[in-house]
Parts: C-alpha cells; sequence; structure tokens
C-alpha cells in the first residue's frame, strides 16, 4: 500500500513559527514532526510515499530527501497553487495506480496502528475509513456521528458551540479505495471535510469510523504544540526520543558539553552540539535544540528552544517557545507562553 503525506499548508495558527518554517518542519521532541509520521508509516510496512508541496517547498525536500533514512521511496508533487486536501490527492492520481492508499497529514503526531487500520477497512469493504479519536477540547475539530457499526452517518466541520454534540473527532488519518478519485473534480480546490466526505455520505457510500486508540494531536496552534512536547517527555507517544537516557527522565544528544555545575530537571532533552554552562538550570519539560548555548545562572522551565538559540546569562525563562537562531540577551525574564523569535 502506497501513502500521501499532506504538507502543503501554510500552518497559520502556529505563526510566528511558521513564517519561516513549514508547518510538518516544525520540532517535537527535537525532531521535525513530519520525521514521526515517515517512522510510522515505515514501521507499517509502507514503502512508498507522495508528499504534497507549496510552502517552504525546498526546506521539505531538503529535510526529508529520497526517504532512505527511513526506508521509504519518497516522490513530491508540487502544487503552484494550493489544491486543497482533496484536490491534492487528485493531483497525484497517477501514484496511486488504482490500488487502496493512506493518506496523511504531514504535521499530526500520531503512533497509530496502521495495520489495525488497514484490516478494519478491508473488513468493512469499506470505500473510505477516517481514523477518529474522542477529544476533551471540540471546537477545532470537525465531528462525526456514527452507528454502532461505525458507519458514518454526519459530519459537522469546525461546528459553533450550538452544534456539538459529539466529542469525536476526525483526525485527518485516511484510508480510501481509488474508486474514491473519481468523485474529486481534477485541477480544483476540493476539500475532504467540507466537500469529499459529505458528498460520499448523501451518495450512500460505505464509509467507515475506525476509533484510534493510540496517541494523536494536531500540531495545529501553540497551545496542541505545547501539549505534544509535554506528552512526548511523558512517554504518552510511542516514539523514540533521540539521544541517550542519561537517568531516569533525562536525554543528551551526544557529543554535548554540560557543566558539572549545571543542573538538568527531569524530564528534559538536550540536543546534539549543545553547551550548558555552569550553574545554569534546565527543565523540567524543557527541550534544547542542536547547537543551542545556555550560559551561566540562566534558568529555563517548559521551555521549547529550537536550533542555534542563544540564552545569555541570568536570563530566566518560563513557558517559552524560541524560534531558531534567538538570542535571548543577558538577565532578561519571560513567562507565561511568550514567543520569542529575534534572530543574530
Amino acid at each position: 500500500m502506497k501513502a500521501m503525506l499532506l504538507a502543503a499548508g501554510a500552518g497559520t495558527r502556529l505563526r510566528p513559527l511558521t513564517y519561516q518554517i513549514p508547518k510538518p518542519l516544525i520540532p517535537v521532541a527535537n525532531r521535525p514532526v513530519i520525521h514521526y509520521v515517515l517512522d510510522n508509516l515505515a514501521r507499517h510496512g509502507i514503502k512508498e510515499v507522495v508528499i504534497n508541496l507549496f510552502a517552504h517547498a525546498d526546506q521539505i525536500r531538503s529535510y526529508c530527501g529520497d526517504g532512505t533514512r527511513w526506508g521509504l521511496r519518497l516522490h513530491y508533487s508540487q502544487e503552484p497553487t494550493l489544491l486543497g486536501t482533496a484536490g491534492g490527492v487528485k493531483k497525484a492520481e497517477a501514484f496511486f495506480k488504482g490500488e487502496p492508499f493512506l493518506v496523511m497529514s504531514g504535521d499530526g503526531l500520531s503512533d497509530i496502528d496502521l495495520s489495525s487500520m488497514i484490516a478494519f477497512h478491508k473488513k468493512k469493504r469499506a470505500i473510505g475509513t477516517i481514523a477518529v479519536k474522542p477529544v476533551d477540547t471540540r471546537f477545532e475539530y470537525g465531528i462525526t456521528l456514527l452507528k454502532a457499526s461505525g458507519r458514518i452517518t454526519k459530519f459537522v466541520e469546525k461546528p459553533s458551540w450550538g452544534e456539538i454534540f459529539s466529542n469525536t473527532v476526525n483526525t485527518g488519518i485516511y484510508l480510501f479505495e481509488p474508486e474514491i478519485l473519481r468523485y474529486i473534480p481534477k485541477g480544483k480546490t476540493y476539500d475532504f471535510g467540507h466537500e469529499l466526505w459529505p458528498k460520499l455520505l448523501k451518495l450512500k457510500k460505505p464509509i467507515y469510523a475506525y476509533h484510534l486508540k493510540s496517541y494523536w494531536t494536531d500540531v495545529g496552534n501553540l497551545a496542541e504544540y505545547r501539549k505534544s512536547q509535554i506528552d512526548c517527555l511523558d512517554g504518552k507517544v510511542n516514539i523514540a526520543l533521540p539521544g541517550r537516557q542519561i537517568s531516569k527522565g533525562i536525554w543528551i544528544e551526544e557529543p554535548a558539553s554540560i557543566s558539572p555545575e549545571a543542573v538538568l530537571k527531569a524530564p528534559c532533552l538536550i540536543g546534539k552540539n549543545v553547551q550548558i554552562a555552569a550553574y545554569a538550570e534546565i527543565g523540567p519539560y524543557s527541550v534544547i535544540g542542536a547547537d543551542s548555548k545556555i550560559s551561566s545562572h540562566a534558568v529555563l522551565k517548559n521551555c521549547m528552544l529550537f536550533d542555534n538559540v542563544t540564552v545569555e546569562k541570568e536570563a530566566h525563562l518560563s513557558n517559552c517557545i524560541l524560534g531558531p537562531k534567538s538570542v535571548v540577551k543577558e538577565s532578561i525574564t519571560a513567562y507565561e507562553a511568550a514567543v520569542l523569535n529575534m534572530p543574530q
């Protein structure tokens, strides 16, 4: 089975982080989120994947390459203008060669059991299957209404509060029979949630919901992004954290230069080539990107640092996100969801 990753979106809800970095390359636990998506596809025997591109296309091509690091063969579908989720799949129609295929978001973090989903799809003889999951926050997502068998009876895309009657949401992980491609117009902007799924429902096609028991979150806004990092450090996601666990809850990716007088509090993750000076304090729930420098007496709590960040001495940061190449000047204090992006 082949798969398609949707990676063409602009990631507007994660700005300012996505002004310079495409959403699929936003780091979660020091790896781009798309890294974990490709890892999971390879884990379940998928060999060939196409990725659609629009915003910051060269960065995604540069990171993912030909897919060798995951044991995959990667292809790319460049969109001169955005075609929507379904329109992008239609553009890549020749890639699927008339076989069933998976569609996943390049920026959703999940350890979904794709093999189980494929077996469910085949058992139900579905034309399309959606992975769904109960969530606490319902307003951000499209919701589904199901029969006991799992067959879908209604969709509401990103409902208003007055319309909410279910917390079972569409995760954007789909499995399709090739027949669905005939229902997507060619060369036009077309959406799964607003257009294709409702059309299939109206035509009474067999579409089913696969209940996701494993982890999933949409790394779509700053709150969910923070949650994804915390969940990774807490071991709620079945992913391999980079580096070596030197003590319970503390991971370091070598080489790194950490003073014996520095304080590391679990859980935290220190990237490659990081320098941490004496009397600096890191953690808990802090992730330090590669090539970053933390000066003496600096204190970081619940912070996410991208690569090449410099934190000067006696800076105190709490619950902050620092974009790549940011510099935090000496003795600065910042807290409560501050997003800093101050390139050198």
